[in-house]
């Protein structure tokens, strides 16, 4: 029987019986951004997701007869962010303007990325109804029998499948485990498997005891003259139980992610904030604080070390006068005490 090309359905159908409500499908395209997966169709009633099987099991939104004919679709628009961009004078002062927010460097080493999780087994104890597909991406296979999918030696026993998740980056797409990568959705479903193994239709349960392992997290910061915006990437960060606490001086950090992981780091902030007026939100792959300066000073790093050299700059425009509409300098409260 042919099968069905539609984004989201991908079912065998009998011409004979396909009607106009046999198809359920997506109309609009996959969108992925910042680890965040979902139909452009239906981004308003479907909320994204951040893992690949997740994405894959978003229902249809749309209804119609099942085609075999290529889905079209228009290219999505380039979408681009506006913020305050720095730039910095002969006199040392500092001026904001409006610009395409420019991609901030990391401000520590990346971290080295963790160990690879164990791959899932098959539990030959749970049974599993026929027509169950394997879990393995990139196999798709379904269950027939234990003796044929479980058990055999044939070809409907072997699982050829992507050990590794996708990766998706400035519109190629493919898997972390081979090289390939393609353009087009419906061809990134064809990419074949690049390792044989056994199928897997009823997972092993994990054991949930797993020792704590400290890990690290990358962070980035970015200022404007009244705040400074913190990034730290910890992905699938547990909220309910994880703790951020903000003080005038220091930032306590202590985040639980999966995998039994956990990221605990003090900041001690190169110079004060306004805690009361300091706010964070976790995010799908980050952190993000926002940290209310007391003075309009510059800061030169983000963490305060005994080789930060404590450097106030006025914020304003360049030549002779030290702030848009002022002839005079403007100094801070320490700057204005040792004058």
């Amino acid at each position: 029987m042919p099968r069905c090309t539609r984004k989201g359905c991908g079912q065998d159908f009998d011409e004979a019986s396909n009607t106009p409500d046999s198809c359920i499908f997506h109309s609009g395209a996959p969108v992925f951004h910042e680890g965040l997966k979902s139909w452009s169709c239906c981004q308003d009633v479907n909320k994204p997701v951040l893992d690949f099987d997740e994405f894959m099991k978003i229902p249809g939104c749309m209804q119609g007869l099942h085609t075999t004919e290529a889905a079209k679709e228009d290219p999505p628009k380039p979408t681009t962010s506006v913020g305050l961009t720095a730039t910095k004078t002969e006199s040392g002062k500092e001026t904001f303007s409006s610009s395409p927010a420019p991609t901030p460097l990391p401000s520590t080493p990346a971290a080295l990325p963790p160990p690879p999780p164990p791959e899932e087994e098959d539990d030959l104890s749970v049974p599993v109804s026929e027509g169950t597909i394997c879990r393995r991406k990139g196999c798709g296979k379904a269950f027939v029998s234990d003796e044929v999918s479980r058990h055999g030696e044939g070809p409907e026993s072997e699982c050829v499948y992507h050990p590794k998740a996708p990766i998706f980056h400035e519109g190629s797409k493919g898997y972390l485990c081979c090289k390939r990568r393609v353009l087009e959705f419906d061809e990134f479903l064809k990419i074949e498997g690049c390792k044989k193994g056994r199928h897997v239709f009823a997972p092993k349960a994990q054991a949930e005891d797993q020792p704590e392992e400290f890990t690290d997290c990358r962070i980035d910061h970015y200022q404007t003259p009244t705040e400074v915006h913190v990034s730290v990437f910890a992905k699938k960060a547990d909220q309910e139980r994880s703790t951020v606490k903000i003080s005038a001086t220091e930032i306590l950090l202590d985040l639980q992610l999966p995998g039994s992981k956990r990221f605990l780091k003090n900041l001690e902030l190169y110079g004060p904030i306004n805690p009361n007026a300091s706010t964070h939100k976790f995010y799908g792959t980050k952190l993000e604080l926002v940290l209310k300066k007391q003075d309009t000073r510059s800061w030169a790093v983000l963490e305060k070390t005994e080789y930060a050299v404590p450097v106030n700059l006025t914020f304003g425009v360049g030549g002779r006068t030290g702030t848009i509409g002022s002839k005079e300098l403007i100094l801070d409260g320490q700057n204005a005490t040792r004058s």
